[in-house]
């Protein structure tokens, strides 16, 4: 039997995904008036940034902190939250040669770690960068030329070649320049070389990359961990006259381009479909799960090129181990191990039980139906193996060990992905109602905050067309950075 509301279609959005991108349009949306239901996959809210409970403690599907760049969510955050939200001072660091530094990294550091004959070459590298972009000032075809031109070649294979291609399983030649833009953070010993080098009139005023993170700064966290801010953004909406369907996967949207109303299709876990008709929605979805599931079905130039559109799937090893703390920072990245990085909440102030226990949050990307994805005997022995390495734990301290996955991690922006978001986003565009936002909707990489400023961004152009009085009170201003663009071309009507 199917489940269906009609009577107050009219009007109706529907929110595909209650990651922190949708569940922020769907409180923007409830919170002026406008009916509307949230539908997720997952029986907890928070998609990338959600934390579960296991066991007797709760695992972050990775480090997830709110940052305070953006201060109307920052308060509005802190206002649902109240006494949830703690502060946290920032201590992020990076092995390498087997020491610890601060992150990001620092030009003293480096100077006084790296081999002197290597630190030369990098520091003459960037010079070499520095001096030939001035000249030349051309676009770089793929991400190995950004990466050169950004750091300079020894620089680049000295630390980015081989860390690159691990992580994404693809070598930087085959990934586009925008990755570089858009996703690689400038390294402080970039700033401090290319500001000496403008002091005397040198150097390239064009930079890409994005810009470096900072060295202080106060994060906000919770006593559960990722878990507390979704859930209370999931609470907001249902107490402003929302409605939150977890554990539901869309199945069809059917209408849009053909009918001025839309059908949304779903089903829970035991099976039960359920329809809601809708006038617009906003989807969070990855592209080629939105592409697939329209009816009509799009023409076969746009299915093609949302199947050219791929994204890394990422693997979280939530471990419980016997110790009172495993690591002297909140999260430390790891440039030459299985594991690109480690959290420890209980150092951000989240509670563990046992008390004398902590839990660690092991990142990787992999492949899904991997060897990682999957947790075999291998994987679990390598990385056992590593840990002890590192000084983390010993096997005989893991108490608990528990995987969390997410299929559409990180999108790849392989060599010409431009030209398919392109065809995928003009088709869209051409419906009229649906839009299509947040990181995997848009293919893009914004933050927590980001990502939430791009759903305030949807609720406020999907208001302007439900013609609200409110839209231009409701409708705050994207901030001028790579994940906005895409989301202006993403949202645009």
């Amino acid at each position: 039997m199917t489940n269906r509301i009609e009577a107050d279609a009219e009007g109706r959005v529907a929110v595909l995904g209650a990651g922190v991108c949708g569940l922020y349009t769907a409180l923007e949306l409830a919170s002026a008036g406008v009916p509307v239901t949230i539908i997720e996959r997952e029986t907890t809210p928070g998609g990338l940034a959600a934390g579960f409970k296991r066991g007797d403690n709760y695992y972050d599907l990775g480090v997830h902190m709110l940052h305070g760049f953006d201060k109307e969510i920052l308060r509005r955050i802190k206002d649902l939250m109240g006494d949830e939200s703690i502060p946290v001072e920032l201590n992020a660091k990076i092995r390498w040669f087997g020491k610890e530094f601060r992150y990001p990294l620092q030009f003293g550091d480096m100077a006084c770690s790296v081999p002197p004959l290597d630190l030369a070459r990098c520091v003459l590298g960037l010079l070499v960068a520095e001096a030939g972009n001035r000249l030349k000032n051309t676009d770089p075809e793929n991400a190995e030329e950004a990466l050169i031109q950004l750091y300079g070649r020894p620089l680049y294979e000295f630390f980015f070649k081989e860390f690159t291609h691990r992580y994404w399983d693809t070598h930087p030649a085959q990934l586009s320049s925008a990755f570089v833009k858009t996703k690689m953070p400038r390294l402080v010993i970039k700033d401090a070389v290319v500001s000496a080098l403008r002091r005397v009139g040198l150097g390239n005023s064009a930079d890409s990359g994005v810009p470096s993170a900072l060295v202080s700064e106060t994060l906000y966290y919770s006593r559960n961990g990722a878990e507390a801010m979704p859930r209370v953004l999931a609470n907001a909406i249902r107490e402003a006259g929302g409605e939150v369907m977890l554990g539901c996967s869309v199945t069809r949207l059917e209408g849009p381009g053909v009918t001025d109303r839309i059908r949304v299709s779903f089903e829970d876990q035991t099976g039960r479909r359920f329809e809601r008709d809708a006038s617009y929605c906003v989807s969070t979805l990855p592209l080629p799960r939105l592409i697939e599931m329209l009816d009509p079905v799009p023409p076969r130039v746009v299915r093609g090129a949302a199947g050219e559109l791929g994204y890394r799937s990422i693997v979280i090893y939530g471990l419980l181990v016997r110790r009172q703390q495993a690591l002297d920072a909140l999260y430390v990245y790891f440039r030459n191990r299985m594991f690109h990085r480690i959290g420890e909440p209980k150092n951000a102030g989240m509670k563990t039980c046992p008390s004398d226990h902590t839990v660690l949050i092991v990142e990787m990307t992999c492949s899904a139906g991997d060897g990682r994805w999957e947790g075999d005997e291998d994987t679990r022995k390598q990385l056992a193996s590593e840990l002890e390495e590192e000084g983390v734990c010993t096997p005989d301290q893991i108490v608990e060990q528990h995987i969390l996955r997410c299929a559409e991690g990180y999108p790849i922006f392989s060599l010409g992905f431009e030209r398919h978001l392109r065809t995928v986003a003009e088709y869209l565009e051409s419906l009229g109602t649906i839009r299509s936002t947040g990181r995997q909707g848009a293919f893009c990489y914004p933050n927590m905050h980001g990502a939430m400023r791009m759903g305030a961004d949807a609720a406020g152009i999907t208001l302007e067309k439900l013609n609200k009085t409110a839209a231009g009170r409701c409708r705050p201003r994207l901030p001028d950075t790579p994940e906005a663009d895409a989301a202006a071309r993403m949202n645009r009507s």
